[in-house]
């Protein structure tokens, strides 16, 4: 196995875990609720985009098929039903799990094509490491902000 995608497949088993906790035992309210006001995203916010971001920049990383993805409607993103969000988690983070698991050595250095991005001077194309290390550490950034979003809402008065 490519050392790459065995490194990128660990941490994505580790985000499915520690997504999974923060996601555990939670009711819509919890999962909609956002700490300071409508300037701050919720867990079910911070899971759509997280997971949607990652189906996206490991398919450019890989070479795969782009998937459709609107990226202003992932930060709308409520649930009236945390068992659906629940299993839209599940699922996502099989089809990422997929997607390093079908694929042998990858050129890292091959350019790749990515979505339109939110900053208009960022590169249209990027070199297919940078989309693999993107998609991780994009992951584990905002698996930190969910953990942080729990707690506080756990400890709110």
């Amino acid at each position: 196995m490519d050392p790459m995608i065995g490194a990128a497949r660990y941490n994505l088993e580790q985000s499915t875990e520690d997504y999974r906790r923060s996601l555990e035992g939670l009711d819509a309210d919890a999962l909609n609720w956002r700490p300071a006001g409508d300037e701050i995203n919720s867990m079910a916010v911070l899971v759509f985009h997280a997971w949607s971001s990652t189906r996206s920049w490991l398919s450019i990383a890989l070479g795969a098929p782009l998937p459709d993805r609107d990226r202003d409607a992932e930060f709308l993103t409520s649930t009236t039903n945390a068992d659906v969000l629940r299993a839209w988690f599940e699922d996502i983070a099989k089809q990422c799990d997929a997607l390093l698991a079908t694929r042998g050595p990858v050129d890292w250095a091959a350019m790749r094509k990515t979505h339109a991005r939110p900053d208009p001077d960022d590169p249209q194309e990027v070199p297919a490491a940078f989309a693999l290390l993107h998609a991780m550490e994009h992951l584990r950034e905002h698996e930190g902000q969910m953990s942080l979003t729990r707690q506080l809402w756990e400890a709110r008065s």
